[in-house]
């Protein structure tokens, strides 16, 4: 049986959407639909489709762009190109550029079906099994945040090392957890060690296992974490805290595939995918001779950046709600809510120990507040235990002015940069006459001459 997906409809014809939708929906698949390439792109914001089918010719974004911009931001996801038959050789040359395949107009029902089947084939039964691991796991609305679980699940499918880098208390670990989850892996175990956390002879212990009486409270053997997620998955959190003794017997563990344990005099075969996270900046540490450069790559076949709370500002609130409802089964209780005063306070915050911190903050405030919502008061405090004055730093929005100025600033420096200062070029790459463009440049004090070479 063909398994029922989630379509996203584009088409700038409101008739030929409806018959389409009709359709789809009357083989079981459910069905949003939006007018043009840039309602498109709202729309995968909040829906999470599996299959988008767009026209070719379309005001404004045409197929062709949003094909370009679903390439870049969302690889995995299939699109099937509507066409006019004029129109075929654009659309032959869109295939080549990552579309799925192409259907002329009049589009017949049954290889409609049968093209939409393909496609859901191909984004996988894995793809729906990702989409939950991730929905259980991880908290999120970000497009940021969604373009990275896209590259997450690419990799998730392979045996590829993966380091994940961010800054603490983003959730590296919890990405670490979906991706093994994800994997051929999930049958077996997933072991997380902190390399920070413990001297180097214990670190190497408990990495590879020790033969009784190889040191002075080695009462009895153990085999290490490698060895015990036989099959399956080692975490090494803050792996640029490792000592350099130790990354030289790490590497040798990852190009031979086996461990020898401390006080033993072989070598034992191990089967494990590594996944590594640093809030480090390892090309720092390898300059500065603290990190191994040839670990480095063996770890970093993949990285995976989390950004920081600040930089996903609307994954707060439901970062917020998701921690009261987690309290509240916990406790078997009503779950709190937030005042809406108390929920702009959250959202105004810079968040310094991001997820983490959140995290801490929202059980405080439940932990101290009798009634049912809690004030803003009580944020404040909270805060406040964190050594973090409310309104004393940069809030994470900006009002309205400021981030359209920063915008347009940034994109100014963008063409000029790319036109290496040719007024003239950024002008037209901006569309925009020259006099304009010029007047933008003294608004925003930007000097061309600056990014002449």
């Amino acid at each position: 049986m063909a398994r029922q997906g989630k379509i996203l409809l584009v088409d700038d014809d409101p008739s030929l959407r409806r018959l389409l939708a009709l359709r789809l929906e009357g083989a079981g698949h459910e069905v949003e639909s939006a007018e043009s390439g840039a309602a498109a792109l709202r729309a995968l914001d909040s829906y999470d489709a599996e299959c988008v089918i767009t026209d070719l010719r379309m005001d404004g974004m045409d197929g062709i762009d949003l094909l370009q911009r679903l390439s870049h931001e969302r690889p995995t996801l299939p699109v099937i190109l509507l066409t006019a038959h004029g129109t075929i050789p654009e659309a032959v040359t869109a295939t080549q550029r990552g579309a799925l395949d192409f259907l002329s107009k009049p589009v017949d029902k049954d290889v409609l079906l049968a093209r939409v089947d393909q496609a859901l084939e191909q984004a996988g039964v894995a793809g729906g099994d990702w989409r939950e691991v991730w929905r259980s796991r991880i908290v999120t609305r970000s497009p940021l945040m969604h373009r990275l679980l896209e590259e997450a699940r690419l990799v998730a499918e392979t045996e590829t090392s993966v380091l994940i880098t961010g800054e603490s208390g983003t959730g590296k670990e919890v990405l670490a957890r979906a991706l093994h989850d994800a994997s051929p892996r999930a049958g077996h175990a997933f072991v997380a060690i902190n390399c920070g956390a413990m001297p180097e002879q214990l670190l190497e212990s408990e990495l590879f296992g020790h033969e009784k009486g190889a040191f002075t409270d080695a009462k009895q053997a153990q085999q290490g974490l490698f060895r015990s997620a036989e099959g399956g998955t080692v975490f090494l959190d803050e792996i640029g805290d490792m000592p350099l003794a130790l990354q030289v017997k790490l590497l040798r563990v990852l190009q031979e595939r086996e461990v020898r344990p401390v006080g033993s005099q072989r070598s034992l075969p191990v089967n494990v995918r590594v996944i590594s996270a640093t809030h480090r900046n390892l090309s720092q540490a390898i300059d500065a001779q603290q990190f191994r450069e040839d670990l480095y790559y063996r770890l970093a076949v993949v990285t995976l950046a989390l950004p920081s709370l600040r930089e996903r500002p609307e994954d707060i609130a439901p970062l917020a709600r998701h921690f009261l409802d987690g309290i509240a089964r916990r406790s078997s209780r009503r779950a709190r809510v937030y005042s809406p005063d108390a929920m702009e306070r959250l959202c105004q915050h810079h968040w310094p120990g991001n997820i983490r911190q959140l995290s801490n903050v929202v059980e405080q405030n439940v932990a101290l507040t009798r009634g049912h919502v809690i004030s803003p008061q009580a944020v404040d405090k909270a805060l406040a235990g964190h050594g973090d004055r409310p309104g004393t730093k940069t809030p994470t929005l900006q009002p309205l002015a400021e981030a359209r100025d920063a915008f347009v600033r940034d994109y100014l420096i963008q063409l000029l940069r790319i036109s290496e200062g040719n007024v003239a070029r950024s002008a037209r790459l901006a569309k925009r006459n020259r006099t304009e463009f010029y007047k933008l440049l003294n608004r925003h004090e930007i000097d061309p001459a600056d990014y002449k070479h």
